[in-house]
């Protein structure tokens, strides 16, 4: 008797294993180099055009939701990270992880316009109106009351000029202390009461996390077109573009400039995540001259990884494994970064 033929049941189950391994979306999401882009794409400052030579580039991470296939892909492949949904979105749902850096951006930019427009001497006003909800802790007494996008303008009938201001107060508060929390939703101002709790990080607070609110107002125009971008790290190339143009056309000298780190109204350049990815975007087109934020790794940062690095080390270390001759430059401030460009003009 003939033995029965298998093995159209093997294709059927190596097809189905295959369509598994690159449709469904596992718990994790891989980073990978981004794209890097000429600010004039998506900036207009006076309702002019910039001509002259040379680009500043703002560099991005790509993030994606993990199937089998690319988990092995990010296995294999160098400056490919593997992160769980927790750390990457902190709990959220793709489409509130886009929301929330749509957020990052939006901040991002205003205070750039603030930064920028202050550096090449134009008169700005920043207000600040409040902080946008990001998340709320499951274990916070506010969770299902405050919402994504809801802004906190008060606590305890107190306002603030930064959200470093309300999160101090906030950690001041005891243990269990009772906390009335004034926010706008919908354009609707309303108030709620909770409780102190402890945070993740053994500190006192309300459980959000959070980001500035602000508004910017000036005579001189600026427009950006950012959408399906976000998060804050093209803050200090954004204060770049928009200072050369109005101040110092010339601070480019024909060269092809990338950086990345978010800024602050005080013009600080802060850290980002995934350098050592966008060193190699910015390498592929041609940069020569790579801006890394430089502040130390703090004490808590530490204490949870001893072999912590700063950027500007992490970048330094991905500029010297790919071998490219793009400079690596620290700042920690965006008049450091004008005043390494201005130091190194050749024309």
């Amino acid at each position: 008797m003939k033995k029965k033929i298998r093995w159209p049941l093997y294709v059927i189950a190596a097809l189905i294993v295959t369509f598994l391994a690159f449709v469904v979306p596992l718990p994790y999401y891989i980073e990978v180099p981004g794209g890097s882009e000429d600010i004039r794409q998506v900036l207009k400052v006076n309702d002019t055009e910039d001509k002259e030579a040379g680009a500043y580039h703002f560099v991005t991470v790509g993030v994606q939701h993990a199937t089998l296939a690319h988990m092995i892909y990010a296995w294999l492949t160098p400056f490919t990270d593997i992160r769980s949904a927790q750390e990457t979105t902190g709990g959220s749902s793709d489409v509130e992880f886009m929301r929330i850096n749509q957020f990052y951006m939006q901040t991002s930019q205003n205070m750039a316009k603030y930064q920028g427009l202050k550096t090449a001497g134009k008169d700005i006003e920043l207000k600040y109106l409040g902080v946008y909800v990001l998340t709320v802790t499951d274990n916070s007494t506010f969770k299902g009351i405050l919402n994504i996008s809801d802004t906190v303008t008060a606590v305890n009938d107190q306002t603030f000029d930064s959200s470093k201001d309300l999160i101090d107060y906030v950690n001041s508060q005891k243990l269990g202390d009772s906390v009335k929390v004034t926010y706008e939703e919908d354009g609707q101002t309303k108030s709620a009461e909770g409780k102190i709790i402890t945070l993740e990080n053994g500190k006192n607070g309300i459980g959000i996390s959070l980001i500035d609110r602000t508004e910017v107002n000036s005579s001189v125009p600026i427009e950006f077109s950012t959408e399906g971008i976000g998060g804050p790290s093209a803050g200090l190339m954004f204060s770049l573009a928009i200072y050369t143009q109005l101040a110092n056309p010339d601070l480019r000298d024909g060269r092809v400039i990338a950086g990345t780190g978010s800024i602050d109204r005080e013009g600080k350049v802060g850290d980002i995540g995934g350098i050592d990815k966008k060193v190699v975007s910015a390498a592929k087109i041609g940069a020569t001259i790579f801006f890394a934020p430089d502040n130390p790794v703090s004490e808590e940062e530490k204490k949870a990884n001893p072999k912590a690095k700063t950027n500007y080390e992490a970048a330094l270390e991905a500029a010297k494994e790919i071998k490219t001759d793009m400079k690596i430059v620290p700042v920690k401030t965006l008049q450091d970064a004008i005043d390494y460009l201005e130091k190194t003009k050749k024309s």
